[in-house]
């Protein structure tokens, strides 16, 4: 693996699991509560993001392969994941130790 496969899965990593750290949408406007609803649309920006810095980036290193639908949902899939440690964080383990 190069260097900007392994920035690109640290971004990943990032953009993942900042919708449930934070109380801000997208990082920029403060909430009182952020809903289920907020952290799904911020998983999708994030998600478009790092598609189209993927995209970017193997533009540049040569021609772009063409991926079917089973390539997409297997990226979905290892984004999910990615999220989930936040995910446990903000749902599970921080509103049983407010309590």
């Amino acid at each position: 693996m190069t260097t900007p496969m392994y920035i690109l899965l640290l971004l990943a990593l990032i953009f993942a699991n900042a919708p449930f750290l934070t109380n801000r949408l997208l990082g920029i406007f403060r909430l009182a509560h952020k809903h289920f609803g907020h952290h799904l649309l911020e998983l999708f920006v994030g998600f478009g993001i790092m598609a189209g810095l993927a995209y970017l980036l193997e533009s540049r290193a040569g021609s772009v392969h063409h991926q079917d639908w089973e390539f997409y949902v297997t990226v979905a899939c290892l984004y999910l994941i990615f999220a989930f440690p936040a995910f446990v964080w903000r749902y599970f383990w921080r509103s049983k130790h407010h309590q």
